[in-house]
C-alpha cells in the first residue's frame, strides 16, 4: 500500500468529519496507521470508526492483506503538520530546539517557515539580588526545531 494512494482516496472522508490528516505510517506487514486531528476540538471514536469505514469500503481486505489503526494525534505527541500549529496558537507548548534546549511559552504564530513562542525566563538583573522575570519573544524556523508538543499540566 502506498500513503499517497491511501491520502488521495480517504481524504473526502477525513475533510466530511472536519477532521485532517496528521500522518499514515505503513509498514512492510501492510500494518496502517492513520493519525486524525480535528479542525475544532477532540477526536471521538465515531471520527476513527468513520475513517475506518471509509478505508474498508476502499480497501479490500481479500486482496490486500492489511491491519488498519485510525488514531487521533495525542495530547503527548509532536506536532507533525502545520495545522496542528495553527490550531495550537494560543496555547502553552513545549519546544525542544536543536542543542538541547527546552522551552515552554505560549504559541504565538505559525507558518511554513516557523513558530513564534512568547515565554518567561528568570533572569539576573543588574542591581537586583533575586533574579527577574523576564518575557522573551522568539522566532524559531522549522530547521532549527527537534519538537513542538501541548504543554499538559494537570491540577492537584
Amino acid at each position: 500500500m502506498k500513503v499517497a494512494q491511501i491520502e488521495k482516496t480517504i481524504g473526502p472522508a477525513i475533510s466530511a468529519r472536519r477532521c485532517f490528516l496528521v500522518g499514515i505510517d505503513v509498514t512492510s506487514d501492510n500494518d496502517v496507521t492513520i493519525t486524525i486531528e480535528r479542525e475544532e476540538g477532540s477526536v471521538d471514536m465515531d471520527d476513527c470508526v468513520a475513517i475506518n469505514d471509509a478505508f474498508a469500503a476502499i480497501f479490500d481486505r481479500d486482496v490486500e492483506d492489511y491491519s488498519l489503526t485510525v488514531t487521533s494525534a495525542g495530547l503527548d505527541q509532536p506536532f507533525r503538520v502545520l495545522k496542528q500549529y495553527l490550531k495550537a496558537i494560543g496555547t502553552i507548548v513545549v519546544v525542544l530546539v536543536k542543542g538541547g534546549k527546552k522551552i515552554k511559552g505560549e504559541l504565538i504564530a505559525a507558518d511554513e517557515d516557523g513558530i513564534t513562542v512568547k515565554h518567561t525566563e528568570k533572569e539576573t538583573v543588574e542591581g537586583q539580588k533575586k533574579k527577574q522575570a523576564i518575557e522573551h519573544t522568539d522566532v524559531f524556523k522549522m530547521s532549527e526545531i527537534n519538537s513542538v508538543t501541548p504543554h499538559l499540566e494537570f491540577e492537584k
